[in-house]
């Protein structure tokens, strides 16, 4: 495989600089430009994260002595250094969705964490092992944007990739579900915060995250609908209805889900055959963030539990338990995934490799 140049927009927030720590050592991909805002541009990586480095890793050396550049006005020079950029900047969701447009238009593709275009009609929200396919609405965005390379893709929301990952392969099966209700439990890195930056969070619970409930109720729709024309068209259902808390965990996003499934109703011996032998287009291409394994069940009556199982697979695996019946729904179980590695940087850079194998980097 070829080596690709790649960029970080908005490098030295949270989940930028968990983008870093990825592009450490990755077999396809060498960090060549980093960008944030104004008041880091000019300054050295290492100076700029200096007193609010996040990760439980050093900052890479590849990174450290790169300077950073301003993410708004560097966007010709950027697109010129590298292959694509990677984007995780905290912006106002109007002024993301024009940065990042005004990257495509510099014919610099996009790979995005933020939420700011996951409804944009023709712009595909992908979690490669689930909807992959998605990927062929991007010649529609081109015509749209004017483009010969340049595109956005974006990945979903890190809260649904605790449930929807499980959802799908029986779907997949031929299990309708007819509807879904959800609680996650959140950690505060999905706020991209830590216990030392946040210490109210200790011995706390907050029973509300601002605009979560409604993505996790309408995102999963749009991985499973399909395309139609020059868009994509989210799915009729299942219906879903979520609550959304956030917890004290550090890192790994839990959900209980409860669902019902229409004439047809697996036995949670299939559902559990239907999870150890899902693969998606992930592992068929053997891509290097890929897990072996998507999705791990725990027969242990208190697993998947976020400390013990979130780093599984380099944090790239779904983890599932306690599928049983219930009383008003069909079954209920427990999901798992690592919010900052499968549910936001890593997702993406998995996003990235499905993009580069697919053929849509190509110069």
């Amino acid at each position: 495989m070829k080596q690709y140049k790649v960029g970080i927009i908005g490098a030295t927030g949270m989940v930028g600089q968990r983008f870093v720590t990825l592009m450490e050592n990755h077999p396809w991909f060498k960090l060549t430009a980093i960008a944030a805002s104004p008041r880091s541009a000019s300054k050295r990586y290492e100076e700029a994260v200096a007193g609010r480095w996040a990760m439980k890793t050093p900052i890479p050396h590849e990174a450290k002595d790169l300077i950073v550049m301003d993410a708004q006005a560097d966007i010709e020079k950027i697109a010129g250094m590298v292959d694509f950029v990677f984007c995780a900047v905290d912006m106002k969701k109007e002024e993301i969705r024009a940065l990042e447009e005004a990257y495509a238009k510099a014919e610099c593709p996009v790979v995005s964490n933020n939420s700011a275009h996951r409804w944009t009609a023709d712009v595909p929200m992908v979690v490669p092992e689930l909807n992959a396919r998605h990927l062929e609405i991007i010649p529609a965005q081109r015509k749209r944007l004017g483009t010969k390379r340049g595109f956005i893709a974006v990945k979903s929301n890190c809260s649904i990739q605790s449930y929807a990952p499980l959802l799908t392969p029986i779907m997949q099966a031929g299990y309708p579900i007819e509807k879904v209700l959800v609680c996650t439990y959140q950690a505060i890195s999905g706020a991209g915060k830590t216990f030392e930056r946040w210490p109210e969070m200790v011995d706390n619970l907050i029973p509300y995250i601002g605009g979560e409930e409604e993505k996790s109720e309408q995102e999963p729709l749009k991985v499973w609908g399909h395309i139609e024309g020059n868009e994509i068209v989210k799915a009729d259902g299942p219906a879903i209805t979520a609550q959304c808390l956030r917890v004290p965990v550090s890192d790994g996003h839990t959900a209980a889900a409860f669902v019902t499934f229409g004439e047809k109703k697996p036995t949670i011996e299939e559902i559990k055959e239907i999870w150890k032998n899902f693969k998606g287009r992930a592992q068929e291409l053997d891509l290097p963030s890929a897990p072996k394994q998507f999705i791990h069940y725990f027969e242990e009556p208190d697993r998947p539990q976020a400390k013990l199982d979130r780093e599984l697979e380099g944090g790239m695996a779904i983890t599932a338990g306690r599928l049983r019946p219930d009383t008003q729904y069909d079954y209920k179980f427990v999901g798992l995934s690592h919010n900052t590695l499968r549910g936001a940087a890593g997702g993406a850079v998995l996003l990235a490799e499905l993009l580069c194998a697919e053929g849509y980097m190509d110069r």
